[in-house]
């Protein structure tokens, strides 16, 4: 094949994700050669593409036909399944693929399968990249956000690609080399982490407001349109506005309540919990958007346990809450919970990020990885651009909590926030993500905590040893013997 009818790029895997970024590329101006084991996506994809605008896409049937059809060094994008379908697929191309060609596992791939892989594929003079790609479908074809690790090599051979697909933003496009090894996948895994937080925060904001503030989804649609247009201006806020419009087509009333009450889940918020145990970094209401969706799953148990405490004379106090409620004051209230939960959630995740990052020398540019959320993924957000600025003024920040601008927000929100929790408890409804910030920020921002009973605990039955807050050092305490001696003395003197 002549080098002037070769593609500047592949793409194996064409699926929804797959034959969207393949035709996003091709629109952009770059000649993309695709393929699939399944060779009616190829048919499928080579259709889009004429009928999208004539784009510069071919199609190949067979490995070693897509693979010759690419321009060398060879970059190729792989979309399949996590796990073993990327080994099988990597080892289909990689028999023809050449010394200094590179692989991009776009996947949601757990991150030490790409260290393995990149070690695996370096034998063979080939480049790696594990690159999280967010944005869903739609963001897959007009603009994604894009998180890419591994081989700075291979990021600067797709470079002048993954600028002109990613979404735009204000301050350029949302994609940045993140780092070594796995660290792409790693930051996309807990960008899917922050995201469940989100979620979770949403839907009790949305639960309280309608359950005790006796909302109509017309008018949640309409304060979720409002707060879309102020500091919580995102894509999750504007699509639950959109939501709440959607009427029933096979009955009354809209479609959001006839939807059933279970969750699901892919594992990567899953990972992001037992990584944040792993680090010993605090993730709470994260691991609560985790466990609620486990909860949501239970739905019979959930019945049954609703019949069964209501006969042992548990009353519903949602009406007794919404009775004297003022409605106004509840909605700016749960604005202000929302805002102040999501800021915790938002720390969580880049503790998290920071604390691996120093675990294996990625060097994470926090500030960055705010700027590339900016657009294009689904946790994109206004406030995302003065969590890099924040990073900006003070890369080793702490934490958000403790940024100026974030703290005074904080303060000004807290008796709000506050109030919400307080009245969502009162009434019965449970809101573990707003609960968890809260005690998390509570618990941040004290300077002397209860642990110190715990760590005599500790001492008492284990022999963990203790330090002093007046004097250097461990220390080991007989407690009980010493209880018991004090005990004597009490006896003694009464």
């Amino acid at each position: 094949m002549e080098a002037s009818t070769l593609s500047r790029i592949g793409l194996a895997g064409l699926a929804v994700m797959g034959q969207n970024l393949a035709l996003n590329i091709a629109e952009k101006g770059f000649p993309i050669s695709v393929y699939n084991r399944t060779t009616s996506k190829v048919d499928e994809t080579l259709d889009r593409a004429h009928r999208e605008g004539h784009l510069p896409l071919s199609g190949h049937y067979t490995p070693r036909d897509f693979v010759l059809s690419i321009q060398r060094p060879r970059s190729i994008v792989i979309l399949v399944k996590a796990g073993s379908p990327v080994d099988q697929t990597i080892a289909a191309l990689s028999e023809h693929m050449e010394a200094g060609d590179c692989i991009i596992d776009g996947g949601n791939e757990w991150y030490e399968n790409t260290e393995r892989r990149i070690v695996e594929a370096s034998g063979k003079g080939i480049l790696y990249l594990g690159m999280g790609v967010s944005g869903g479908e739609e963001g897959a074809r007009h603009g994604p956000s894009l998180m890419p690790g591994g081989s700075y090599q291979a990021y600067q051979n797709i470079e002048d690609i993954v600028k002109k697909v990613a979404a735009q933003v204000d301050d350029g496009p949302c994609v940045t080399y993140i780092g070594e090894g796995g660290s792409g996948n790693f930051v996309k895994m807990v960008h899917n982490g922050i995201e469940y937080g989100d979620m979770q925060l949403i839907s009790e904001a949305y639960d309280v407001l309608k359950n005790v503030g006796g909302l109509s989804n017309s008018e949640l649609s309409d304060i979720f349109g409002e707060w879309n247009r102020g500091e919580l201006e995102s894509f999750l806020i504007e699509i639950t506005a959109d939501i709440f419009k959607v009427k029933d087509e096979h009955g009354d009333g809209e479609l959001v309540d006839k939807i059933l009450d279970k969750t699901g889940m892919k594992g990567t918020g899953k990972w992001t919990v037992q990584q944040a145990a792993e680090l010993s970094v605090a993730a709470p209401t994260i691991a609560a958007s985790l466990d609620c969706r486990y909860l949501s799953g239970l739905k019979e148990e959930r019945e049954a346990a609703a019949g069964v405490l209501s006969e042992a004379g548990l009353k519903d106090e949602v009406g007794f809450a919404r009775s004297g409620v003022d409605k106004k004051r509840l909605i700016d209230d749960v604005r202000q919970a929302l805002y102040a939960s999501k800021i915790c959630s938002y720390a969580q995740g880049m503790n998290l990020l920071r604390a691996k990052s120093v675990e294996k020398g990625w060097n994470l540019n926090f500030g960055e990885l705010a700027r590339i959320w900016k657009g294009g993924c689904i946790i994109r957000a206004v406030f995302l651009d003065r969590i890099k600025k924040a990073y900006q003024r003070n890369p080793n920040l702490a934490s958000l909590i403790v940024d100026p601008e974030f703290a005074r927000e904080m303060v000004q929100r807290q008796a709000a926030w506050r109030r919400v929790v307080g009245l969502a408890i009162s009434a019965g409804i449970s809101t573990p993500g707003m609960c968890a910030s809260l005690a998390y920020f509570d618990t941040y921002r004290r300077a002397r905590l209860p642990a110190n009973l715990v760590q005599a605990q500790r001492d008492l039955f284990g022999a963990h040893t203790y330090e002093r807050i007046d004097r250097p050092g461990s220390f080991h305490t007989e407690w009980t013997k010493l209880a018991r001696k004090s005990d004597a003395g009490f006896a003694t003197l009464n």
